[in-house]
């Protein structure tokens, strides 16, 4: 299982919540997971109808009633009472019990793989509610640059340095900021509402998710992390797989094997009113030859298996280099903006304004150096929430965490995901 570990959880009743609390919640709530106890219960029963021995039959015959001359009536009538039953050949019961048991190996497997998937979920909708709440940060600051942008284009017009036009722009511009912010409000009402859907809640009863958006953690060789793909639960479903076909072969081999039917009776003849015991056995011919097909429709399913998991790897393969390198591309953009992009922006824009109220740069000078700076801060987060996300992917490929400082917690893992 996944297991975080992390100063940061939020206490019970507050309004702040962490990767931590919200993986355990989808884990023991989601109800994509629990299906599979009623998955078990079910194996459960198939395993005891697995070692159960054939049946015993208890048969009546009676020949010789009703008819006519010496045999009508019951005078002449003879009365069996017989038990019956199968001998079964070839080991057949244990041969059932190996399907069962390899059959819960493979739902051992499924139920990994689901788990794993919905981690890779929670991740993915708890760094798009981090990165919404960044989003709603930027466009208050927005509406304040909005707003002081206005109060700066009055005071010109007032002083008779620029027209009431651009009053009126300045106007539409600080209304738009506004409703850009209430807009990214609601977005990130939708995007909590769908970070508590994973473990059932209807309503968020969190205000704000806490973690680090623009935290990254180390960076790990595309080898190293390849390495780990093929002991994804995805690859051990097919391995599963694997055994349970051989099960299902050695099971068909025993059908090769005939069973003995036997029955073991008395006899009574009413006519001379004597008994006699009798007994038989029957077991049917060349089961061999014609249980051939069976044998190698299993064989061929297993080297199906077999093919499929190379087709996995390969897929899983192309999955890892995408995620990884557009991870890696993330990073760069996220430290080119802050390091060099902003910082620019940031002091042009100071540059600008000053310019503009001395008279010597434009309202359009003035607005589009506001506006490239929200943009590229706009960019930086964007760029920082995929790097997150391409970063639970590459979790999610690899079934480990991919640095021990995600998302502001000290994430370590242990095991399988259950």
């Amino acid at each position: 299982m996944f297991t975080y570990s992390s100063a940061l959880n939020a206490a019970p009743g507050d309004s702040t919540i962490t990767l931590t609390t919200a993986v355990q919640r989808s884990l023991s709530q989601n109800p994509s997971l629990k299906i599979f106890p009623y998955r078990y219960d079910a194996l459960q029963g198939q395993a005891e109808t697995a070692q159960l021995r054939p049946a015993y039959e208890v048969g009546f015959d009676a020949e010789n009633v009703a008819g006519s001359g010496d045999f009508s009536g019951v005078s002449g009538a003879e009365l069996t009472v017989a038990l019956s039953s199968v001998i079964e050949m070839g080991d057949k019961r244990s041969a059932r019990q190996g399907v069962v048991s390899h059959s819960r190996s493979v739902l051992d497997a499924h139920r990994q793989v689901e788990s794993l998937a919905l981690l890779g979920e929670v991740t993915r909708r708890y760094v798009d509610v981090l990165a919404a709440q960044a989003q709603v940060e930027l466009a208050k600051e927005a509406a304040q640059l909005g707003n002081e942008s206005l109060r700066i284009v009055k005071k010109r017009a007032d002083a008779g340095a620029t027209p009431e036009a651009e009053v009126k722009r300045a106007q539409a511009a600080a209304e738009q900021a506004k409703l850009a912010l209430l807009a990214e409000q609601q977005r990130l009402a939708y995007l909590k509402m769908a970070l508590s859907a994973l473990w059932g809640a209807t309503n968020p009863e969190f205000d704000k998710v806490e973690g680090d958006l623009f935290q990254f953690g180390e960076d790990v060789a595309f080898e190293r992390l390849y390495a780990k793909v093929e002991k994804n639960p995805a690859i051990e479903i097919f391995a599963a797989q694997s055994r349970l076909k051989e099960a299902e072969i050695r099971l068909a081999q025993t059908q090769s094997s005939a069973d003995i039917s036997w029955s073991v009776g008395v006899r009574r003849m009413q006519e001379t009113d004597d008994t006699a015991l009798v007994a038989g056995f029957s077991m049917p011919l060349f089961s061999g030859e014609r249980n051939a097909g069976a044998v190698s429709t299993a064989l061929a399913e297993k080297n199906q298996v077999l093919a499929q998991r190379d087709v996995m790897l390969l897929d899983l393969h192309t999955q890892l280099f995408r995620a990884f390198h557009n991870r890696k591309q993330a990073i760069v953009a996220v430290k080119a903006l802050h390091t060099a992009i902003i910082p620019a922006l940031e002091q042009a824009l100071v540059e600008t304004q000053a310019a503009y109220q001395r008279g010597r740069y434009g309202y359009l000078d003035y607005v589009s150096a506001r506006q490239e700076l929200l943009s590229a801060r706009r960019t930086q987060i964007e760029a920082a929430a995929a790097a997150l996300t391409y970063g639970a992917e590459i979790e999610q490929l690899t079934a480990e965490p991919l640095a021990l400082t995600q998302y502001g917690e000290d994430n370590t893992f242990s095991g399988s995901p259950q």
